[in-house]
């Protein structure tokens, strides 16, 4: 296994717009978090890529892990590299993955790099430049090939707008296999509001739409993450189980009819109109 290349100070690398990223050893649990301007954006354990502390992280791989066979390798596209968290989930879980990363940062990626080298063997090609403009730019052999493509995208603690819009939605999930998933991460607080017109831009590219956060998110009392899961195939109903257990606090997984009533009366995001997704308050962040 890897070993992580971090002193007490923590290696940092300034980003393209002046904000610092530093890879720091965890305080609430073993390995590391990636922390950009005073956000934790990735928690990397080098020792056991599957202990996931971020719930949403948790719940994005309860999905990854219903793909296809267990063990069966995967083509996954990432858009926003993190740390690498789910990259290496991927290849520790399914050898033999192919994944594509894109990350506009190249010193960031650097920085992850160094100082959290990703295993050897693992199959992850990181490509530098905007999320879409990237992926629209990517191999046609991946065109209907990708059993997975996930959008975690934050520039600080907001997705940039471009990259919720159903314009960008329909760049990405032209990648996916028939039967793929599409996983976003929506950042959204009290009333969610963005997180409800998120749901319908993404439910107008791909029908079949799930929802997993912690009751008390869903329910629009606190800021927090909602994973959309999305696919042009159904769901298979047999996954729910598993994806409610996932994480260290139980999740909801609303479909169906709570899909209708969730995005009921938003607007779809268009490239015309679309906002970044809320600023969270610093105290989210003290833990």
């Amino acid at each position: 296994m890897a070993r992580a290349r971090v002193e007490e100070s923590g290696p940092q690398a300034r980003l393209s717009d002046g904000t610092i990223a530093r890879i720091v050893p965890s305080g609430f649990t073993s390995g590391y978090e990636l922390d950009v301007d005073g956000t934790p954006q990735s928690h990397v354990d080098l020792d056991d890529p599957t202990h996931l502390h971020f719930e949403y992280i948790a719940r994005m791989a309860a999905v990854i892990d219903r793909l296809r066979m267990p063990g069966q390798p995967l083509t996954a596209v990432h858009l926003g590299a993190g740390a690498l968290t789910l990259p290496r989930y991927i290849a520790h879980t399914r050898p033999g993955s192919r994944q594509q990363v894109i990350e506009l940062e190249q010193p960031l990626v650097d920085l992850v790099r160094e100082a959290l080298p990703l295993p050897r063997g693992a199959q992850v090609r990181v490509r530098i430049g905007d999320a879409r403009t990237v992926a629209e730019k990517l191999p046609p052999g991946l065109t209907g090939a990708a059993d997975l493509v996930v959008s975690d995208v934050f520039a600080g603690a907001q997705t940039p707008a471009h990259l919720t819009t159903v314009e960008y939605y329909r760049s990405i999930a032209r990648l996916l296999d028939p039967a793929g998933v599409l996983l976003v991460n929506v950042a959204d607080g009290a009333g969610l509001a963005f997180a409800r017109r998120q749901v319908a831009t993404v439910r107008e590219v791909l029908p079949e739409v799930l929802l997993l956060a912690e009751v008390q998110l869903l329910k629009g009392r606190r800021f927090g993450n909602i994973v959309i899961a999305a696919s042009a195939s159904p769901l298979p109903s047999e996954w729910l189980p598993r994806l409610m257990a996932a994480g260290p606090f139980p999740a909801k997984v609303a479909q169906g009819a709570e899909i209708d009533e969730f995005a009921r009366g938003a607007r779809i995001a268009t490239d015309a109109d679309a906002t970044p997704s809320p600023k969270p308050a610093s105290s989210v962040f003290e833990r």
